[in-house]
């Protein structure tokens, strides 16, 4: 069965938000890339599980703000709330290719002052995410 690319976004998100590692080791390719401002250009996907996954335990939640799809790729811009309080917006790039996410480039977006956050937001899952990398 085909999956949309919103699904996949869909569920990449709620993976990180839960600390559910093996769910979205199934989703991602063998070939998988990372890319962000933070040094991680086209990184492997063992690099991604060493320099990115550890971050998760500081997520408390993600909510979706915006996703748009074509065909094998989607944007998506969302908030991320940190266990401490704070929050900030991201955008990420993703392409699949056969039913699997095969590349991922995130946008570093600003801190977000509490009060700010929108109120028209979807929440992922009720606690944990994070903003991969």
């Amino acid at each position: 069965m085909r999956r949309d690319a919103s699904d996949l976004v869909r569920k990449c998100f709620s993976a990180w938000e839960t600390k559910d590692k093996e769910t979205l080791e199934e989703l991602l390719a063998e070939d998988f890339t990372f890319t962000s401002p933070n040094d991680d250009d086209h990184i492997s996907k063992d690099e991604y599980w060493k320099k990115c996954w550890p971050g998760s335990e500081k997520i408390r939640a993600i909510r979706i703000d915006k996703l748009f799809e074509k065909g094998d790729e989607a944007f998506v811009r969302y908030e991320c709330e940190l266990k401490d309080g704070a929050r900030f917006r991201n955008t990420e790039y993703f392409r699949i290719e056969g039913n699997k996410i095969k590349e991922v480039e995130v946008y570093f977006g600003s801190s977000i002052k509490a009060a700010a956050s929108g109120a028209s937001s979807t929440v992922i899952a009720p606690t944990r995410k994070s903003s991969l990398g």
